[in-house]
């Protein structure tokens, strides 16, 4: 595999490809914020309810809150968000409507800066603002009186599988994590996909990041580059196909989101390169960790690791076959009756988790 070249590809994406015509941030943002389109259909067991809820830095968050209509509580809740540059219309809207049919009530959000959640510029991301963002989620979850507030747990997907692991990490008020297709965001920023950046190419892509900054100074606003997946090449990797093929296909293409309408401002990068995100993933311990990846997933590598990393109680699952994209919305791959065990197992039915403190 030429690493190096994934690598470039890649990171131009999440850098919307520099040498590209920029927008202005009121050109760049939204016009369809009213739209709603969901890429999965709601379950008739399931109510869904839009939210709003701020986190620590004031930014106002919009989620998706569901409900089984069966429970009235209190109930296990989760917190769910991702993929990186995605809705909650998409991946983490899915998953929340499974996990909903199943007992728990599960929100899913958009991240600050991105979909309906305020913050500006938009389509920024941050380690530290967006491992908030989940904690701001379980604030508003355990203020719920419909909700039990010692059975929260997390599901992130994909770039926001970090983040998880990261509040989880923090937040002991989470107690059980689980992610799927994940994605370490500080380290393929910092280090390249399989750690292929050399200390020169490091360099390299600091100092255009720094020369792009002066630009958005002189400019009053972040330039941000054209639609990332939307001129896919023949001799592109087969990963970016499959991201194409999820995002700006009728089966995951929505217009708030940065991956599939969209790009990240050309700096987005410069928060991840020296914050790793998992530095105290053995601080999750005692609490469970189950981390889900496709066996022909090119990410793969990142779930392997951080289980490699992490204290016991830890599991692994790698799904036969499976592709990174296959875990945002192929109900007959992803393991949703294994997720509903775990966090029935940790949440629901947990001594330890029934007695913690309020």
């Amino acid at each position: 595999m030429k690493t190096l070249s994934i690598y470039a590809l890649a990171l131009t994406m999440m850098l919307g490809q520099a040498q590209a015509q920029t927008k202005t941030k009121k050109e760049s943002g939204m016009k369809t914020q009213g739209t709603e389109h969901y890429t999965f259909k709601l379950s008739d067991k399931v109510t869904r309810q839009k939210v709003n809820f701020k986190n620590r830095y004031g930014i106002t968050l919009t989620g998706d809150l569901y409900l089984p209509k069966d429970k009235k509580g209190p109930l296990p809740a989760l917190a769910i968000s991702g993929p990186f540059g995605a809705v909650k219309e998409q991946s983490s809207g899915l998953y929340a409507n499974q996990m909903a049919e199943r007992g728990f009530a599960a929100l899913a959000f958009d991240p600050s800066y991105t979909g309906e959640s305020g913050g500006e510029p938009r389509n920024v991301a941050s380690p530290d603002i967006n491992t908030e963002d989940f904690s701001a989620a379980i604030d508003f979850l355990g203020i719920q009186k419909n909700i039990d507030r010692n059975k929260i747990g997390i599901i992130g997907i994909c770039g926001w599988a970090g983040f998880a692991l990261n509040a989880t990490a923090v937040d002991k008020r989470v107690k059980a994590v689980a992610t799927t297709s994940m994605y370490d965001m500080s380290r393929v920023n910092a280090r390249g996909y399989f750690d292929s950046t050399t200390p020169e190419q490091r360099t390299k892509a600091l100092e255009q990041l720094g020369e792009q900054r002066w630009k958005d100074a002189e400019a009053g606003f972040p330039a941000i580059g054209p639609t990332g997946l939307a001129n896919i090449t023949a001799d592109a990797p087969q990963f970016v196909k499959e991201y194409a093929a999820y995002y700006r296909t009728d089966r995951g293409f929505h217009p708030r989101s940065i991956n599939s309408n969209g790009s990240w401002t050309l700096t987005n990068a410069v928060s991840f390169m020296n914050m790793p995100l998992l530095t105290y993933i053995k601080e999750i311990s005692p609490r469970p960790v189950l981390l889900i990846a496709g066996e022909k997933a090119h990410s793969r590598y990142f779930s392997e690791d951080a289980y490699k990393a992490a204290e016991e109680p830890k599991e692994l699952i790698i799904i036969p076959n499976a592709v990174h994209v296959n875990l945002y919305d192929k109900l007959d791959v992803i393991p949703f009756d294994k997720l509903e065990k775990f966090f029935d197992e940790h949440l629901v039915n947990n001594a330890s988790a029934n007695k913690g403190s309020n």
